[in-house]
């Protein structure tokens, strides 16, 4: 935490000329977050990293990629619907449409749509996990389906500036975040490893960078498929 300190001290004092009224209170808030910090680190090398790369070994050793599959999904889908970073950016999207006079709606309407935004992205996350491991179980470079996605992405945000772009775009980083990026590389690695033609090192990682494309692509095709006027 050291550098993030260094810069905002640095930029309060000498920039901003102003200090914090309550700086007990800002310290005791750091040093909760470096205990917690410390915490979930130690907490996800001792149970979620073994516990996908387990998960994955057994699902592997089944010998149906059905199983796999249906175990990618599964995970996908519930360790992000369970992803503060995207309830949080989630809430904001739909507090910020508020003021959209493009997109008029009650209050009660934009908590549903910010439940319904977790859940779409939770469902894409599913189908980009089983695509990830599909990818292991072939072989396929993850070039492959990162440059057209991301090429898709660029192209779409160079000819509009349709807000639900730039929503898409976070949604898309935060749908990857604590809880479900150990557990992915656990079941990339944690495949690759029982796949001996595989390298863990290799094929193993990759799972990230499709997991946080894969809901941008489909909350982009929902917002111009649903939304009048795209």
């Amino acid at each position: 935490m050291l550098p993030i300190l260094a810069t905002i001290a640095l930029f309060q004092g000498l920039v901003l000329g102003t200090w914090p009224e309550d700086l007990v209170g800002l310290l005791a808030g750091l040093v909760a977050i470096l205990v917690g910090l410390t915490l979930l680190v130690r907490g996800l090398e001792m149970s979620l990293f073994p516990i996908g790369e387990a998960l994955a070994d057994a699902m592997a050793r089944r010998g149906h990629p059905a199983w796999l599959m249906g175990f990618a999904f599964a995970l996908g889908f519930g360790s992000t619907v369970a992803e503060p970073a995207l309830a949080a950016v989630a809430i904001q999207a739909a507090s910020a449409m508020v003021a959209d006079p493009d997109f008029p709606a009650s209050e009660s309407q934009l908590a549903a749509l910010a439940l319904q935004i977790r859940y779409g992205v939770a469902f894409g996350l599913g189908l980009a996990l089983m695509l990830g491991v599909w990818r292991i179980l072939k072989g396929w470079p993850v070039i492959w389906l990162a440059l057209p996605g991301y090429g898709v992405i660029a192209l779409v945000a160079m000819f509009t500036n349709a807000p639900f772009v730039a929503v898409g775009l976070d949604l898309g980083t935060a749908a990857t975040s604590t809880f479900n990026i150990p557990l992915m590389l656990a079941l990339g690695i944690g495949l690759a490893w029982v796949l001996r033609s595989r390298n863990a090192l290799v094929d193993g990682f990759g799972m990230v960078v499709v997991a946080s494309l894969t809901p941008m692509l489909l909350f982009l095709a929902a917002a111009f498929l649903l939304v009048p006027g795209g």
